[in-house]
């Protein structure tokens, strides 16, 4: 097994009432597999990759993991500013257990930071803290990885490293592009209307994402 959805509810708070993202949720993913979430801009999938990676909670419901799950590809959010790019590196490879050394070499490599690699985070730019992000990312090895579209589409450096680290490893991939799902996963789940419904059948996943 995988990942579990067991009745999961998620919801803010706003002026003008509740906004919901999920109603009663339930679903698995198996460890190995290739899922696209498909929804409209709007529609929660962001949340629900945090809420699958463990950065957020459900407000009620459960989630269970039996396997290796990334963080969100290229989220910084977990950096303390205050440390350099490479503390943050050498910190991140000793909470998941691996080389510290190949970690550090490899996030200098890809991120091609240079020196600032050695500075404060909060020193950075929006595009280093991103490159730090996505390097960071790809070093670690995960059973699977979570990513939004953005980042797995073109021909970027990024995009062909993105690839060669999936090959052989499961992906929760979101995205509001029928033809990327199709690329990527071997299966799919359509969220509407806080309604997360996941098919076995991909051509049944995209046409009923069609017909919204």
């Amino acid at each position: 097994m995988g990942i579990e959805l067991i009745n999961v509810h998620k919801y803010y708070p706003t002026r003008e009432g509740r906004r919901i993202v999920l109603k009663g949720a339930y679903g698995k993913i198996a460890r190995g597999e290739k899922i696209g979430i498909l929804g409209r801009n709007g529609s929660g999938k962001s949340t629900i990759v945090r809420m699958l990676g463990g950065v957020e909670a459900p407000n009620s419901g459960r989630i269970t993991r039996s396997m290796g799950i990334s963080w969100p590809i290229g989220m910084a959010a977990g950096f303390d500013g205050r440390l350099s790019g490479a503390d943050n590196a050498r910190f991140i490879a000793r909470l998941y257990g691996r080389d510290v050394r190949k970690i550090t070499e490899f996030v200098a490599d890809f991120s091609e930071l240079g020196e600032y690699l050695r500075m404060p985070i909060m020193t950075y730019s929006s595009g280093m803290r991103s490159r730090l992000a996505l390097a960071v990312s790809l070093a670690v090895d995960f059973d699977c990885y979570l990513v939004d579209e953005a980042l797995a589409v073109g021909d970027t450096r990024f995009g062909r490293a993105f690839a060669e680290k999936i090959e052989n490893s499961g992906l929760i991939l979101v995205s509001h592009s029928p033809a990327l799902v199709r690329r990527l996963c071997t299966r799919a789940a359509v969220l509407d209307q806080g309604i997360l419904t996941f098919y076995d059948d991909i051509d049944e996943a995209l046409a009923t994402y069609n017909a919204l």
